[in-house]
C-alpha cells in the first residue's frame, strides 16, 4: 500500500486510483476529479477483457496452482485468475512496461517486464519449473489503438510507430520507407493477406520517392488510389495489421512461445489462448491438435498417435457472443482455444 494525503490526512491506499476516488467522495473535491483521473493510467479504464470469463473457466484454476497471464495488458484476465487463487501464484508477462502500472498489489503477483517468447527463461530465474495454467491474449490493447502517438490505428494520426516494446528499435515506418516493393508486398501478402499487395508495394515507394512516410495518415493518403470505398475500415486494418506484425515478430514470438507450452505446463494443467486473424489461430489450432504447425499427427504402423503433448477441450472454437460483440466490437474476431496437457 501507498500514503496518500486526503483532506489534510495521511492514509494509506492500495493505488493512485483507490486514492482519487476517496477524493472525489469528499463534498470539497468534487472539482478535482477530472483532472485527477486524467493523471492516472488510460490503461485500466479503456480496455474491456474479451471473453472473459469463458476463458478463466479454461484454465480449470486449481486455488493453489501457479499460473501464467502471458499478455498481461490492463490486468483483465489476470484479475479475474486472482480472484479464484488462494495460496497460488500468478506471474504476469508483458513487453509494454506502461501496464506495470497495472500490476495486483499483493506478494503471490509477480509482473515480469519482457516477451513471453522467453517466459520459460523467466520463470526459471523466478524458481517456478512447471506451471498449472497459461493464458494468452493475443489481441492489441485497446489502449494501443486509442493512443495516436503509438501509432497502431489508421483513425487517428500519428507517428508511424506500432512498437509494442518502445525501448525495440524497428518501427513501421522504418519498413515502408526503406524494404524493398518486393519484401513490402511479400509482407502485405503473408502478414495481411492482402491480395493486391504487388500494388499496395508500389505506391508506398512511389509516395516515397517523393516525401517520407512518417505519420499513420501519411500512409493511409499513399493508399487512397487502392483502398476500396465499401470495405474501407478492413483493407487498412490489414495493412496496419502487417506491419504491426513484422515490427514486433509476432509470428516468431507465437511460435516460439507455443513450443516452450509442453515443456512448462503440468499434466492435467491448460493451455488457452484468444486469437484475432487466420495466421495467429491456424498456428495456435494446429499445435494443440498435432504438437507442431503443420497439423501433421504422426501414428505407428497400428494407429497409434504420437509426439501430441495436449489434448484439445473445445474441438469446437469459442467465439464470443451478440451481447459480447455489440459492447465490445473489437471482440468480434475473437476466438477462443483450450488445450490440457498429457500426461
Amino acid at each position: 500500500m501507498t500514503e496518500y494525503t486526503l483532506n489534510g490526512h495521511k492514509m494509506r491506499f492500495f493505488n493512485k486510483r483507490q486514492w482519487a476516488v476517496a477524493v472525489s467522495r469528499t463534498a470539497n473535491c468534487q472539482l478535482l476529479l477530472p483532472t485527477l483521473i486524467s493523471k492516472l493510467s488510460p490503461i485500466v479504464a479503456h480496455h474491456t477483457p474479451v471473453l472473459l470469463h469463458e476463458s478463466i473457466d479454461g484454465l480449470k484454476i486449481n486455488p493453489e496452482g501457479v499460473y501464467v497471464d502471458l499478455t498481461f495488458g490492463s490486468g483483465g484476465h489476470s484479475q479475474e485468475i486472482f480472484k479464484k487463487l488462494k495460496g497460488g501464484k500468478l506471474i504476469a508477462f508483458d513487453h509494454d512496461e506502461e501496464t506495470k502500472q497495472n500490476s495486483i498489489n499483493d506478494k503471490r503477483f509477480v509482473f515480469v517486464h519482457g516477451n513471453f517468447r522467453f517466459f520459460k527463461n523467466f520463470l526459471l530465474y523466478l524458481g517456478f519449473k512447471k506451471v498449472h495454467g497459461v493464458l494468452a491474449d493475443l489481441g492489441v490493447s485497446s489502449h494501443h489503438f486509442d493512443k495516436k502517438e503509438r501509432g497502431f490505428s489508421f483513425r487517428s494520426d500519428g507517428l508511424l510507430d506500432m512498437r509494442m516494446n518502445k525501448s525495440a528499435k524497428l518501427t513501421a515506418a522504418y519498413l515502408v520507407n526503406n524494404l524493398t516493393p518486393e519484401k513490402l508486398s511479400k509482407l502485405f501478402f503473408e502478414f495481411g493477406e492482402i491480395r493486391n499487395a504487388n500494388q499496395v508495394a508500389q505506391l508506398i515507394v512511389k509516395t516515397r520517392n517523393v516525401k517520407p512516410i512518417e505519420t499513420t495518415f501519411d500512409l493511409c493518403k499513399a493508399l487512397s488510389q487502392v483502398t476500396p470505398k465499401v470495405n474501407e475500415h478492413k483493407f487498412l486494418a490489414k495493412v496496419f495489421q502487417a506491419l504491426r506484425i513484422e515490427v514486433n515478430a509476432e509470428i516468431e514470438a507465437l511460435k516460439e512461445m507455443l513450443t516452450l507450452t509442453p515443456e512448462m505446463i503440468l499434466p492435467g494443467g491448460r493451455l488457452v489462448i484468444i486469437t484475432y486473424h487466420s495466421l495467429e489461430d491456424r498456428l495456435v489450432k494446429n499445435f494443440m491438435r498435432s504438437g507442431n504447425f503443420e497439423g501433421k499427427v504422426e501414428s505407428d504402423v497400428f494407429g497409434n498417435i504420437h509426439g501430441v503433448p495436449f489434448k484439445v477441450v473445445n474441438n469446437k472454437v469459442i467465439v464470443p457472443n451478440e451481447n459480447e460483440i455489440n459492447n465490445n466490437s473489437r471482440a468480434r474476431s475473437a476466438k477462443l482455444r483450450i488445450a490440457e496437457r498429457n500426461d
